[in-house]
């Protein structure tokens, strides 16, 4: 067991930091058969990604759907040997604004991330509006 000198933080706490300030660094921690369990999961659709290279896509598709302006705003984090809970808010800029609180938690083995399950306030409906893009205000601006 590890054991964080009094007042100190475990070591998990600074990887989880480390990815939420950057989540193109999830890979860096990840064990190669990591599991991620995305926020818009449902019981008919559980959307589960298996691997390092799914989970990065999944996250540089988070990226790219919000433009870049993808941000988690950290509130609290707490880790011990087996588990972190990071809670904050999730916002964007693009494709409109959002701020949606956010519970994720994470599951360690020998010090790399196994798995890890995204949470949001809202429904996986509402998640999935909220990063789709609203319609042109210019009827032909999206005709080619």
């Amino acid at each position: 067991m590890t054991r964080a000198p009094k007042g100190a933080e475990h070591p998990h706490t600074e990887i989880l930091r480390t990815i939420y300030r950057d989540l193109t660094r999830l890979a860096d921690f990840a064990a190669d058969d990591i599991v991620l369990h995305r926020a818009d999961r449902t019981a008919e659709d559980p959307r589960v990604r298996r691997g390092i290279r799914a989970v990065r896509a999944h996250e540089q598709a988070l990226l790219r759907m919000t433009e870049y302006t993808l941000v988690m705003d950290v509130e609290q984090i707490t880790a011990n040997d087996h588990f972190g809970t990071v809670l904050g808010v999730l916002r964007a800029e693009r494709p409109r604004e959002i701020s949606v609180p956010f519970c994720g938690l994470w599951r360690f083995v020998d010090g790399r991330i196994a798995e890890h399950w995204e949470n949001a306030s809202c429904g996986p409906a509402e998640l999935r509006r909220l990063f789709t893009p609203p319609p042109s205000y210019w009827p032909l601006a999206d005709a080619g």
